[in-house]
């Protein structure tokens, strides 16, 4: 079966990067938790190394870091459905809110627990998922000051999520304009300006980051040391916190164009052949995994002789050339992986998942 792993130790520097880094910027953080599909040994080590709040867009997991910690903060990173409020009200400390209505339910719900639950209202700034329109926010806010056992704690908004759009210096500076018009006008004090993620992070290195913007939601770069802007690592994290071993099944010398008519494959896709590469051969390895567990498109090999030929549901070939450092049957492959591949293989249950030093 192929493995995915987390180092402990790997995971461990990385918080103490980010800690050490937020600290000296007087940035308040969480992480958000749901690359880890609420595995429970990977929740406990977020927690062992001193997370005290976790951020997450599922209910199932944030009753599990309860169940752990009932002493972590916990935030509910989506607008709530409003079947779940029950939920959400018990499991959550904080929830992002941009529906009046849902609002208005959740104060209700709260009241019947005999809890002020606090909510983070979430403002459009350009890339379209959720959030109020700008506009709008005063006339929202008025009606969502009057309601009971709800405290509005932060504004927050989401970038490079739906359509890439990217932070700026002009949309945090509009952010932080936001905050003291609500401010001024209703003299209530809002603690957070959530207006940063993973992809902000360079923002602060920068030093770009407008004044005002005081809290950072943090998974990605947590988990694979990167700069969303570049694509780099950033210096002193480590890229190798995760990593995917998958077995090899078949290992053949094949040719590498395949006989026959070609048609669409089960995926839509329509090969083209290199003429060039009439009668070569190649030497093929079959693993142990397929899109049913991630895409190719995800898969980084940490074997730079290794190219990615293809995949089925089940199965994914690579191409080893003419296989160098002679890997045979039985033998694991390692990956370093994308977000998305690391989320899908996570939420797999015929993936083995397992913390190592």
């Amino acid at each position: 079966m192929a493995e995915i792993t987390i180092s402990s130790k790997k995971l461990r520097h990385n918080f103490e990067f980010l800690k050490k880094f937020f600290s000296d910027n007087n940035i308040e953080w969480g992480i958000v938790s749901k690359l880890l599909c609420g595995n429970e040994i990977f929740l406990k080590e977020l927690i062992h190394m001193g997370a005290m709040e976790l951020m997450d867009s599922r209910i199932s997991n944030l009753k599990k870091i309860k169940k752990i910690n009932p002493e972590v903060n916990t935030v509910y990173i989506k607008p709530p459905p409003r079947k779940s409020l029950r939920s959400v009200i018990t499991y959550a400390d904080v929830s992002f809110n941009s529906d009046l209505e849902t609002l208005r339910l959740i104060s209700k719900e709260a009241g019947r627990q005999g809890k002020v639950h606090r909510v983070i209202i979430m403002i459009e700034m350009g890339d379209l998922r959720e959030g109020v329109l700008g506009e709008n926010l005063v006339g929202f806010y008025e009606k969502v000051f009057e309601l009971p056992n709800i405290e509005v704690v932060g504004f927050g908004t989401n970038f490079n999520c739906m359509y890439g759009v990217m932070p700026s210096n002009d949309k945090m500076v509009q952010l932080s304009l936001y905050k003291q018009i609500i401010e001024l006008k209703f003299n209530r004090k809002i603690k957070w300006i959530s207006g940063g993620s993973s992809v902000a992070i360079p923002m602060i290195q920068k030093k770009q980051l407008t004044r005002g913007i005081n809290h950072f939601r943090v998974g990605e770069t947590l988990y694979f040391g990167n700069n969303l802007v570049t694509g780099k690592t950033i210096k002193g994290m480590k890229d190798d916190v995760i990593t995917l071993y998958a077995e090899i099944i078949e290992l053949l010398e094949k040719p590498i164009v395949p006989e026959g008519e070609l048609a669409e494959n089960p995926s839509g896709e329509m090969f083209e052949i290199n003429p060039d590469d009439y009668g070569k051969t190649s030497w093929r390895a079959l693993l142990d995994i397929g899109l049913l567990d991630i895409s190719p498109d995800f898969l980084i090999p940490t074997d730079k002789n290794m190219e990615i030929a293809g995949a089925s549901s089940d199965i994914v070939v690579i191409d080893l050339g003419r296989n160098p450092k002679k890997y045979k049957v039985g033998d694991y492959v390692k990956f370093k992986l994308k977000y998305m591949g690391a989320l899908a293989l996570f939420n797999s249950d015929y993936i083995n998942k397992r913390l190592v030093d």
